[in-house]
């Protein structure tokens, strides 16, 4: 921080760029609420039609092969992962 201009310094202190966050404007609770509602009805009903329209192994094979690259994915970017 020794060799920050003036410039550089009021936007390190600036209250909504701090690490402690206490200038972070968070959205509601009750849009998060209604949202993962909305997801989670969704996405049953998109699993039970995809469950009715597999017929053979193979599909099955495909359906397991998408499942397991979407859990690698939420484990890759999950925000809680130590690097």
């Amino acid at each position: 921080m020794a060799n920050m201009n003036v410039t550089d310094r009021t936007q390190f202190d600036r209250e909504d760029l701090a690490a402690g966050g206490e200038g972070i404007r968070r959205g509601s609770e009750k849009g998060a609420a209604i949202y993962s509602v909305i997801a989670a009805v969704l996405a049953i009903g998109l699993c039970v039609v995809a469950v009715a329209m597999i017929d053979s192994w193979a599909q099955w094979l495909v359906l397991g092969v998408i499942v397991m690259t979407m859990v690698g994915f939420m484990i890759a970017v999950s925000p809680n992962r130590r690097s």
